[in-house]
Order: structure tokens, then C-alpha cells, then sequence
């Protein structure tokens, strides 16, 4: 669901959990546990905002691109010394 204009777009559930590759019902843990904030519909249904959910996107990759680059330097300690 996006809203265009002068407001903010806004992200179902799924939508949020298509992003991060999980399952929707984790998002909705994820905002109670007040990782991401959501805004509620008159029908009570949680909305997203876009600006928020990219930039918690960003977050996430460059703590797992870190962590695999430990990851790598933990498995392989003398790399760097078999390259020069």
C-alpha cells in the first residue's frame, strides 16, 4: 500500500516482511518490540513507514556484511599472509 503526495508512504506488513525475506507475522513482532514503529489504520491494521523500514534495511545489511566479513577472517586467519 503506498501513499503518494505530500504524506508519507506507507508498507503492509507483508510488504515489510517481502523486504527483509521473513515471514509478516515477524514484523508485527518486530514493531511491538519496538524495533520498527508502525502507524494504525482506522481498522486497526499496522502501516510502515518506507523512510524507516529502508533505513533499518541498511542497518541490517552492513551488520551482515561486518559479520561475514569476522566470519571469513575467524575461518581463514593467515589469509592475508599467503596473499603477499
Amino acid at each position: 500500500m503506498s501513499f503518494h503526495g505530500d504524506s508519507e508512504v506507507l508498507l503492509t506488513p507483508a510488504e515489510v516482511a517481502s523486504l527483509f525475506r521473513v515471514d509478516p507475522k515477524t514484523v508485527t513482532r518486530w514493531a511491538k518490540a519496538g524495533k520498527l514503529s508502525s502507524i494504525r489504520t482506522l481498522g486497526g491494521h499496522r502501516r510502515y513507514k518506507e523512510s524507516e523500514v529502508r533505513a533499518l534495511l541498511g542497518a541490517a545489511s552492513e551488520a551482515a556484511e561486518a559479520e561475514a566479513a569476522a566470519n571469513a577472517a575467524a575461518a581463514d586467519p593467515g589469509k592475508d599472509d599467503r596473499q603477499r
